[in-house]
């Protein structure tokens, strides 16, 4: 019996495993934790199904399915999405991949539709890829088919190809690289661009294949998919989200425990729905134990920076006009309307209210929770089990909002240990462990029936009729419209903001981050609770399914759509979403073109992730700026004058001072970070064979030129040169290819390779670099990351030996070594130079520097205050340098 399980457990655990390693993959070596996985699973099983139906053998579908569409899938996702998404917000990262998620299946749908294909739905009976019939064989005792053993089968191929591949080849290299420090994978010529497109590819291959296997035992059901990515994200979570080996293992072990509790624990059937949560609870244990987020949380500024405001020189009046215009609009529409379209418009903001709790969360306090649908549920159904248990209608929806608060409070201890996507499945694991367990309980949801619920009545009128209700929630939406702004610019609010930018700073200050956390969460949830009463009140009724968890997973993307950060946002948001199904129902027009159009706006999101309404604010700010010259006249604007830039050493454009040409160069450049200048026309050169060391105090801007040199950083004007040749426009990893090697500041190394996995990323064949290094070689096995800095900082600089550069920029390069290491590492300078490469070195401290150097630039506030032989440098130059005196 027992063995029956556990095989039985490894097929279904091998679908787990295989969807769970692509999730991975595409996570690890992008950065964007993709919530359309499973709906990629869902189309190829859907292309599947139509090439078996139309005739071709299985074997040549799925091949056609998994081996061509399914990557060809991941990389148009990759350039028309998932690229644009990578630099982009957390929220906009989960918002986009939310909408593919609808997107891709209606768009599969749709197909169908269109081209009179074989229909896709309950009553389709999908084949596996084996035989059909499948037979069935005796195995080790217990009864498996041949589509189980095919599943398994292929899951283990699929395991071991891809070790193989991830561990034995180059490209898997340089994806593993990319993995580990992205930054520095491009500092060393990988293509991380190219690497994350083949990391799409091989995700969407891995989902496809998941997709397929899996359908003839869920079928053609899109819902299914969704619900069988986040089985998988569990395996993924017992992965780390790092390593595809243990998301393999995990997948297997969740199948074994899932069969095992299902047949052994016949003393939670009780419990309605808790055996078949098992997945959902593991993956909120294994969120909570295992990724403790140690970086910044959702929300820091270096993740979600608040979008800048286009609107601050427009005054007021005008700012509110268009919302006071459209008001008025609603207003008429509301009384002269038909009382149909009237219902629709109560419905929109019915959702708008609900919506507003988004922007509390998380516009305010940038924490991404799918659990609001399940706090408007909570606050229905206690309101709708307290009104029949004889209390008064107030006091039920009363009783109904403060639940909804305690369950805000207890989801929200989490978000004290977790952040980002973290928190992100936690607390959609925790909404869907209310949908399965706790609403299915009848005592508190009354079965299949719900709980029916009265018009609230407001002494002149009531709300069974949709007029009054749309004034009622326009008074609502405006009361938590005020509750925001007040929020934002109370001493509270600044907390939140404090403790969202900069964590620790806020914490160092003072300020309780978990008390901000708890506040957001409790207010959020209350207003989404009173939502949902009146959602209830609306409908008369309330049943555990009319609010599902799947709903919040919608409702936050259509609102981060729309603008999370604002009021308007959310209003918009709710008004769209009721009346958009209308419209296209009115007008004939299938409901999957809705999805698709959905879908549409998270690939908008990806080129502007801060929503509709501060893209339209920009694009009038934009306006704006062009009709202000234009109104001037150019007469008004003066004569364009070029001062003369003072402080500033320059150098010849094409040779050095004793005549040598140089071999690299910076002419005139300048760059900074955001609106941040911080190199006003930098001018330096270094020739073939030379040591030019860049000095200067923290903060002149020396990290910043290594980052130009390298082509880590882009420049706003000047240009730089290689051997005559302007690489201005080259990339990182293209400059690292024509011989521009940037050692950068801390350790150039990649702490999750090997020794020996290092040193490839730059040589074909690490070999000679034993020899040069035999300290190197007698750890060839260990991780970098557990090497001893100076071991690290040689690491770094030993395929250079081996393999010189032609331009070696080293950023930094004694800092927190040994005196013997720092010895050891000028050293290699030297000998570096003698084989005609050419150096900048850049240090704060200057005797190490001038000790190797042949020449001296002096860098201060950003430019280049005194260049010249190492013969000149004196106190006086080293005094001016650092301390800004003569």
């Amino acid at each position: 019996m027992i063995a029956g399980y556990i095989l039985s457990g490894l097929v279904t655990g091998a679908v787990f495993a295989v969807m769970g390693a692509g999730l991975t993959l595409s996570y690890a070596a992008t950065g964007v934790f993709n919530f359309a996985h499973g709906a990629v699973g869902f189309v190829t099983a859907l292309l599947f199904y139509q090439c078996d139906r139309a005739g071709l053998p299985a074997w040549l579908s799925a091949l056609l399915a998994v081996g061509v569409f399914a990557p060809a899938l991941g990389y148009a996702l990759h350039r028309a999405m998932f690229r644009g998404l990578a630099r982009a917000g957390e929220t906009a990262q989960i918002v986009g991949t939310i909408g593919l998620t609808i997107a891709l299946p209606a768009l599969g749908l749709l197909a169908v539709d269109l081209l009179g294909l074989p229909p896709a739905d309950a009553t389709a009976l999908p084949r596996g890829v084996g035989p059909h019939p499948a037979v069935t064989l005796d195995v080790l005792g217990v009864r498996l088919d041949t589509d189980q053993l095919i599943i398994f089968a292929l899951s283990a191929v699929t395991a071991a190809g891809l070790w193989a591949f991830l561990r034995h080849t180059p490209y898997g290299l340089r994806m593993r690289a990319s993995v580990d420090r992205r930054r520095l994978a491009t500092l060393r010529g990988v293509d991380v661009d190219a690497t994350s497109a083949l990391a799409w590819m091989l995700g969407s291959g891995l989902a496809g294949l998941a997709g397929v296997l899996a359908v003839p035992v869920i079928g053609l059901d899109a819902t299914a998919y969704t619900v069988l990515l986040f089985a998988s994200a569990t395996a993924a979570v017992f992965g780390r989200l790092r390593s595809v080996p243990w998301t393999f293992a995990a997948g297997l072990g969740l199948g074994v425990v899932q069969n095992l509790v299902a047949g052994y624990t016949d003393f939670l059937e009780e419990i309605t729905g808790l055996r078949t949560a098992v997945p959902v609870i593991l993956l909120f244990a294994g969120l909570v134990l295992l990724n403790r987020s140690r970086e910044r949380v959702a929300g820091s500024s270096a993740e979600d920076a608040p979008p800048p405001d286009h609107l601050t020189g427009v005054p007021p009046w005008r700012r509110r006009l268009p919302w006071a215009l459209a008001l008025v609009a609603l207003l008429a529409f509301t009384v002269a309307g038909p009382e149909y379209y009237v219902g629709v418009a109560a419905n929109g903001l019915v959702l708008a209210l609900i919506f507003c709790s988004f922007v509390v969360v998380t516009g305010i306090g940038g924490m991404v929770n799918l659990a609001q649908a399940s706090f408007a549920a909570m606050a229905a159904l206690t309101c709708g089990w307290a009104y029949a248990s004889g209390l008064p209608f107030f006091v039920a929806i009363v009783l109904g909002v403060l639940a909804a608060c305690a369950a805000g409070l207890l989801v929200a201890l989490p978000a004290l240990r977790l952040g980002g996507r973290v928190l992100t499945l936690a607390t959609l694991a925790l909404a869907l462990l209310a949908d399965q367990v706790l609403f299915q309980v009848d005592a508190f949801s009354n079965g299949t029936i719900g709980w029916p619920l009265p018009a609230l009545g407001l002494g002149f009128a009531d709300t069974s009729d949709p007029r009054v209700r749309v004034a009622l929630l326009l008074a609502l939406v405006g009361l938590a419209g005020l509750l925001v702004r007040n929020l934002e610019r109370s001493a509270s609010g600044r907390a939140v903001l404090a403790v969202r930018s900069a964590p620790a700073a806020a914490v160092t200050s003072g300020l309780s981050a978990p008390r901000a956390k708890i506040t957001l969460f409790v207010l959020a949830s209350g207003v989404a609770g009173l939502g949902g009463v009146l959602f209830a009140v609306s409908k008369e009724s309330i049943t555990a399914t009319d609010l599902p968890a799947f709903s919040g997973f919608v409702w936050l993307a259509v609102v981060v759509l729309q603008g999370v950060r604002r009021v308007g946002g959310a209003v918009l948001g709710g008004l769209v979403a009721a009346a958009v199904p209308e419209l296209l129902a009115a007008w004939g027009v299938s409901a999957h073109v809705g999805a698709v159009l959905f879908g549409a706006g998270g690939v908008i999101l990806a080129k502007h992730p801060d929503g509709v309404l501060a893209q339209l604010a920009e694009s009038r700010y934009r306006r704006r700026r062009r009709r202000e010259p234009e109104s001037r006249g150019p007469e008004s604007r003066g004569p364009v004058r070029r001062e003369p830039v003072v402080g500033v050493a320059r150098e010849p454009a094409d040779q050095v001072a004793d005549g040598a040409p140089a071999l690299f160069r910076l002419e005139g450049v300048v760059a900074g970070y955001a609106d941040c200048t911080v190199l006003r026309g930098v001018e330096l050169s270094v020739r073939p064979g030379e040591v030019v060391a860049l000095l200067g105090a923290n903060g002149a801007g020396k990290s910043t030129a290594c980052a130009v040199a390298a082509g880590d950083l882009p420049v706003a004007a000047g240009r730089v040169l290689l051997d005559g040749m302007d690489v201005t426009l080259w990339p990182a990893h293209r400059r690292a290819r024509a011989g521009v090697l940037l050692a950068p500041e801390g350790r150039g190394v990649f702490p999750g390779l090997t020794v020996e996995e290092n040193l490839r990323t730059w040589l074909d064949d690490p070999a000679p670099a034993y020899e040069r290094m035999p300290q190197l070689a007698a750890r060839r096995t260990v991780l970098a990351g557990a090497l001893s800095g100076g071991e690290q900082q040689l690491l770094t600089l030993a395929p250079a030996l081996v393999r010189p550069p032609r331009v070696l920029v080293a950023d930094e390069p004694s800092l927190g070594l040994a005196p013997l290491v720092v010895r050891q590492v000028f050293e290699v300078f030297a000998e570096l130079r003698e084989r005609g490469v050419a150096l900048l070195l850049v240090e704060e401290k200057a005797t190490e520097a001038l000790a190797v150097a042949d020449r001296v630039a002096f860098m201060r506030l950003g430019r280049i205050t005194w260049t010249g032989p190492r013969s000149e440098v004196d106190a006086d130059r080293l005094t001016a340098a650092y301390l800004g005196v003569s």
